[in-house]
């Protein structure tokens, strides 16, 4: 069971003196069967107002509110957690989902809500047709059905490491054959989706102690997967970058239907956009 420590650094530098405006944090580790939560620490400067709430995904939020103007703004966060997911999992797939298709229980399938619907326009279904070489029959095995989609994406995709913000559409990425490790996860979401499945992104950490992952260069980064649901197993984590299934290596902070909700910093401030001279981001995660 590795201790493992991560310190999560965000800088900003301005031009001139400006106005903050409120800052959302998602930068807390979401504890869970395979990760405890040893301690937490969030550090900011400017002082701030700093106000703790769930959201509707039950992911750990901040709430940074500043009172005076500055020149800098600097987020470090630092955790210390426990990972206890088994390299070699096993999932209690309910004997109804073993084999694809089958139908979420009432109860399960509106609770899944959006999490179950395509999130991308895709007007001449090319998606659906891009995922009907993965269903080798019907029915078909669930778990491998959805092991062979992850690999897919990574056999078809070459992955390239992209520092600019945003990310591209399952199409764009299917066109243009290259991707970020969120890029990967938002394809591989949903192609799920289109079979049905409840899928959520799920943003957080890549603990690499052997450097052998993608998406690290050192022993860790930033890193974002994909949970499947399936009754039984509950939320199966697939992370396509690298080919695996299950949480071993993965330190979720947090989930959400679309990437853009598991930002780990969004905020404002009152000026041009000409007034930002720098923004910095380090990550460093270490075992113990």
């Amino acid at each position: 069971m590795p201790s493992v420590t991560i310190t999560h650094t965000t800088s900003y530098r301005y031009r001139t003196a400006v106005t903050l405006g409120p800052h959302r944090l998602m930068l807390r580790p979401r504890e869970t069967r395979d990760l405890g939560l040893t301690t937490f620490d969030l550090k900011i400067s400017p002082e701030a107002r700093i106000d703790w709430s769930h959201d509707v995904a039950g992911n750990a939020v901040a709430t940074a509110q500043f009172d005076a103007m500055t020149e800098s703004l600097s987020i470090r966060s630092c955790a210390q957690v426990d990972l206890r997911a088994p390299i070699w999992p096993v999932f209690p797939i309910a004997a109804y989902a073993a084999s694809y298709p089958f139908p979420y229980t009432i109860d399960d399938r509106t609770d899944l809500g959006n999490l179950v619907m395509p999130q991308y326009a895709d007007d001449v279904g090319r998606l659906p047709h891009w995922i009907e070489a993965f269903v080798m029959g019907q029915p078909t095995d669930t778990l491998s059905l959805l092991k062979d989609i992850s690999n897919g994406v990574t056999a078809q995709i070459s992955y390239q490491s992209r520092e600019t913000e945003g990310t591209q559409g399952p199409l764009e990425t299917l066109d243009r054959g290259w991707g970020s490790c969120r890029d990967f996860a938002v394809l591989f979401a949903e192609a799920v989706r289109t079979l049905g499945f409840g899928a959520r992104i799920v943003s957080g950490y890549l603990f690499n102690p052997s450097g052998g992952e993608i998406g690290s260069a050192d022993a860790g980064s930033t890193h974002a997967w994909v949970e499947v649901f399936v009754p039984g197993a509950g939320w199966i984590p697939f992370d396509p970058t690298n080919r695996s299934v299950g949480s071993t290596n993965l330190i979720p902070v947090a989930v959400a239907r679309r990437i853009e909700q598991v930002a780990p910093v969004t905020g404002s401030f009152h000026g041009r956009s000409a007034d930002v001279l720098s923004m910095e981001i380090s990550v460093d995660v270490e075992g113990a």
